[in-house]
């Protein structure tokens, strides 16, 4: 599925006109932009506008790698093809009729469309659905960041009461009573056969497959030059400086993988949800939620962790209004 998301860079490159630059203040014309950028060198781009806090660990924006694969679960094409078939199998719902792919729908960026999500007897969920594209980029799972491993975040859905609503050993005498799934876990395991753990196993090396295909941006800046337009050329540069996105949104994953409470209590003062503090009990971590990637973002509408935002434009101007207080005390 091929990522658009640089169409947010066409319009930020509209949304901050009034920070836009002049070409003898800042020394550089869209032509030099575009030709700095498209260079395939990264260190000649200009230099991006960093928070001090950003500094740590940044890695600018670029081509996604190849994707690894841990050496306790290997990449093999009979693994993923099983774990395809158990992420579209309602069978690990209580109710038969919900799979990790009524949540995660391959039309939608392997995201949805609702604000939160509908799971076990149509009961709403707490956060937005994350897309699990490029998921095997990602060194969190959840808003919160709950679990360190694609394999860890399997059973979490399964046994949520308001998504699946099962138990992992309820799932797994289903599975056993399939001949078909006998025949694989044993061809692919061995001895192991179906347990849990390789259950956990099939379904993260399938989800690790799933990562973008080449993006415009990808294109642009590996060397077709005249794959942007000037709106889109200069929406990239104030992404990397004066719009300050790239303080949270860098990596080629487009995340800097770490927790931040942005203040969107302040647009709804209902949400308690506390974030990243139910994993860590440290106060600093109160309403803190984890920076989601924008890849794929043109698919992967509504925005945040409370799905509030049906486009893109409405986070833009959130993060215009100056966000109402200062959100960094708990």
């Amino acid at each position: 599925m091929k990522s658009q998301f640089f169409g947010y860079l066409v319009f930020a490159s509209f949304f901050f006109f009034f920070l836009s630059y002049t070409d003898k203040k800042n020394g550089y014309s869209v032509e030099e932009l575009r030709d700095l950028y498209s260079s395939g060198n990264p260190k000649l781009w200009p230099k991006p506008f960093l928070f001090d806090e950003a500094k740590e660990g940044f890695q600018d924006i670029g081509v996604l790698p190849e994707m690894e694969f841990p050496e306790n679960n290997l990449y093999s094409k009979e693994k993923a093809e099983l774990g395809k078939l158990l992420f579209f199998d309602t069978q690990l719902s209580e109710s038969g009729t919900i799979s990790c792919a009524s949540c995660h729908r391959p039309e939608k960026g392997f995201a949805d469309d609702n604000s939160l999500s509908l799971g076990h007897n149509n009961q709403q969920g707490l956060r937005n659905t994350l897309t699990i594209l490029n998921s095997g980029y990602a060194k969190t799972f959840f808003w919160n960041g709950k679990t360190s491993s694609l394999e860890e975040q399997v059973k979490h859905p399964i046994e949520n009461p308001l998504e699946m609503n099962f138990k992992m050993d309820l799932a797994l005498i289903k599975i056993k009573n399939n001949l078909d799934y006998q025949l694989k876990f044993s061809e692919i395991f061995g001895n192991e056969g179906i347990t849990e753990e390789n259950v956990s196993k099939a379904i993260a090396t399938f989800e690790r497959t799933l990562v973008s295909k080449k993006s415009r941006f990808d294109l642009f800046v590996e060397g077709k030059k005249d794959e942007f337009t000037d709106a889109e050329v200069r929406g990239l540069h104030l992404f990397r400086t004066k719009a300050n996105c790239i303080n949270c949104h860098h990596s080629s994953y487009f995340s800097d993988q770490k927790f931040h409470n942005i203040g969107i209590d302040f647009f709804s003062e209902n949400d308690s949800d506390l974030g990243r503090f139910e994993v860590t009990k440290n106060p600093l971590d109160k309403k803190k939620f984890k920076t989601p990637t924008l890849r794929e973002i043109s698919a992967t509408s509504p925005y945040m962790h409370n799905g509030q935002f049906s486009e893109i434009r409405n986070v833009l101007m959130m993060y215009d209004s100056g966000m109402g207080p200062d959100f960094s005390d708990p």
